[in-house]
């Protein structure tokens, strides 16, 4: 940094104290101050300092800004699938060696969508916020997207980059994917809930624990006019902003004066290889980007953050991954239906793990597996064949399968005596909701690496 320059930690303080809190968002959009300070991931490490993401002091427009990867990969429509997963046979539209990195733009699907208008610059506009400060690749996904035609009823809302082609991955090796850094490209979310979608969605009420006085979103339910501008879902743009101690934070308001924040803990919910090939239409389950399948997906695990890896079951010659669904953060559950949505600037290692390399969890082999520098985080599912056979939402299902997982990677990896390994996960492991709406629910474990000599 030039020595001349204020020091943007100083210079953010001033301008909140100057301006005020909320007149502060609208300058640090304007002058990018927010985007400078650094973000601690949430997974803390066991021998070595906390893995760090960074703010990068400026709004990250394609091809500019701090790129850190071996390759980069940005999000023009031509090389985006809007609500669906790659297939086997999809052609890549970048290569790299295993081990290599890639930076990917990754683009938020909110405010982009048909119930948002399809135009990122109008609906930020109403939040106050400037045309330089909306995504450029956002702007042209929402006016040109035109592989196929959009059905907001029926399309996973999620703009999905790729597909990458690994080379030497072959069928039954595992895709080793490490998330390295994840720098928001702008300062600000979008936190939505949607009519029929959600912990507290309508078709839960009345014969499921929930009267209908007491569903989300607190509006009227219009899709039966079929005009998504008409469907009464709410979405609540979310600023971020310097807190004490420089860690950015994201603010809601309480009551008329006060307001909750908390810290930014950037990561991709969605992160897959292809599963299946051309005979899969679109609304394939196994292609449909909302549920998480064996391939990954729509997986939703909070702690797949900087610094972690996800292990995934190689299907297709190259493996084909692809990404999307950046979070700035995200609850354990993420009840209201969506995170905290926004872009993310995200590099990854991409690594082949054969097998008996002794490189990936036995697990990870036939079912999606997470780890952290602290942590092992077996992954279960309720319906891994994304619904192909109709639809399981039962957390109860997913629970099992994460501890029939948790067993095997003790048992298989660890050596330990399986009754007692179910003894041990009663008494000291944690098993934690992932989430809750994406058709397909998980849950996922936490089994302390400390815990082991």
């Amino acid at each position: 940094m030039p020595t001349d320059q204020p020091d943007p930690a100083t210079a953010a303080s001033v301008l909140e104290r100057g301006l005020g809190r909320r007149s502060f968002v609208r300058a640090a959009l304007a002058t990018g101050a927010v985007m400078a300070a650094g973000v601690a991931s949430a997974s803390p490490a066991a021998a070595t300092p906390k893995p760090r993401t960074r703010l990068p002091g400026q709004v990250l427009q394609p091809d500019t800004g701090p790129i850190d990867g071996d390759v980069y990969l940005p999000s023009r429509p031509e090389e985006v699938l809007w609500g669906y997963l790659p297939r086997t046979t999809d052609l890549p539209v970048v290569r790299m060696r295993s081990g290599q990195t890639i930076t990917i733009d990754t683009v938020s699907h909110e405010g982009l969508l048909e119930d948002q208008g399809r135009d990122p610059a109008a609906w930020f506009a109403g939040k106050g916020v400037p045309r330089d400060q909306v995504l450029d690749d956002a702007v042209a996904i929402a006016a040109g997207y035109a592989r196929h035609k959009r059905d907001f009823d029926a399309d996973g809302p999620h703009v999905i980059t790729g597909p990458v082609y690994v080379e030497g991955a072959r069928p039954g090796d595992v895709l080793k994917i490490e998330p390295l850094s994840a720098m928001p490209r702008v300062p600000y979310g979008v936190i939505s809930s949607r009519h029929g979608k959600g912990a507290l969605a309508v078709q839960f009420s009345p014969d499921q624990g929930i009267s209908a006085a007491e569903t989300m979103p607190r509006t009227k339910d219009g899709r039966s006019t079929k005009d998504p501008l008409r469907y009464g879902n709410v979405s609540v743009f979310t600023p971020v902003r310097r807190a004490r101690g420089g860690v950015p934070t994201a603010h809601l308001p309480v009551g008329t004066s006060g307001e909750v924040a908390w810290p930014l803990d950037p990561f991709a919910g969605l992160m897959a290889v292809a599963t299946v090939g051309d005979a899969a239409k679109l609304n394939d389950p196994l292609v449909n980007s909302i549920p998480p399948t064996l391939g990954g997906g729509n997986i939703d695990v909070k702690h797949l953050n900087v610094g972690s890896a996800f292990y995934v079951p190689v299907v297709a010659e190259g493996a084909l991954f692809s990404t999307g669904d950046p979070h700035m953060s995200m609850g354990n559950g993420e009840v209201a239906l969506t995170a905290m949505e926004g872009s993310l600037r995200i590099t990854y290692r991409l690594t082949v793990c054969k097998p008996g390399s002794g490189d990936a969890p036995s697990v990870a082999y036939r079912y999606p597996f997470g780890e952290t520098p602290d942590a092992w985080v077996p992954i279960g599912l309720s319906d891994p064949d994304g619904s192909r056979n109709g639809q399981g939402s039962d957390l109860d299902t997913a629970s099992r399968r994460a501890v029939v997982n948790a067993l095997d990677f003790l048992e298989t990896d660890l050596g330990m005596d399986r009754q007692v390994a179910y003894a041990y996960l009663s008494a000291a492991a944690d098993f934690e909701v992932s989430q809750v709406v994406d058709r397909t629910v998980g849950v996922h474990g936490v089994i302390p690496k400390s815990h082991f000599s």
